[in-house]
């Protein structure tokens, strides 16, 4: 007779999103071998670490670090506290200890998996909104500040008003803020045929 944790039903979609977002996902466990190898073939877990000792799962998490992995750990108990904190991003569910919660930098509301998958979907959307913003105020301003500087005039007699200069100074920085803003309509793939927004 073998007992084992029940496997949340969305945990096998959530683990294939992180797949398609390009990560590799371990599982650490203080089960038997056996059960954490019928867990991670049923979920889609790329490897595992069975009868890990609590205080085992830091040294872990230090030692993919050291591999040159950057390392998310997702816990909710006491025993992940220590890991939480030594990953390079922590995810406590939301449902968990206090420890846990405190000691991650991110706090999931839901108890699902879809909220690592969302996360990370919506901050390498906001790393995008950063990158286009930054080459945008680039470009602006390096086409801009030599017109207002008057590099035209020697060729044309052309010479920017400073009321125009300020203006076209507002129009970026709105250009900016118009572009960030887009984030709100931002939607995660789990969230995309519900309709509303995460």
């Amino acid at each position: 007779i073998g007992v084992a944790d029940a496997i949340k039903q969305d945990s096998e979609a959530a683990i294939r999103r992180l797949h398609d977002a390009g990560i590799r996902v371990m599982m650490v466990t203080g089960d038997v071998d056996a059960t954490a190898k019928a867990i991670a073939e049923k979920a889609g877990i790329d490897s595992y670490r069975a009868e890990v000792l609590p205080q085992d799962k830091a040294t872990i998490v230090s030692e993919m670090r050291g591999k040159g992995y950057t390392v998310a750990m997702v816990g909710d108990g006491i025993n992940d506290a220590p890991a939480l904190a030594a990953a390079d991003v922590g995810f406590a569910i939301g449902t968990g200890t206090d420890v846990a919660i405190e000691s991650a930098g991110i706090t999931l509301m839901r108890g699902s998996l879809h909220g690592v998958a969302d996360a990370i979907e919506i901050s390498r959307a906001t790393v995008r909104n950063i990158h286009q913003n930054l080459f945008g105020a680039f470009v602006y301003n390096s086409l801009g500040i030599p017109v207002a500087a008057g590099l035209l005039y020697p060729l044309w007699g052309v010479l920017m008003s400073p009321i125009l200069a300020g203006a076209a100074m507002s129009l970026s920085s709105v250009t900016v803020v118009t572009n960030a803003n887009r984030l709100r309509l931002f939607k995660t793939t789990s969230n995309a045929g519900k309709g509303g927004n995460q």
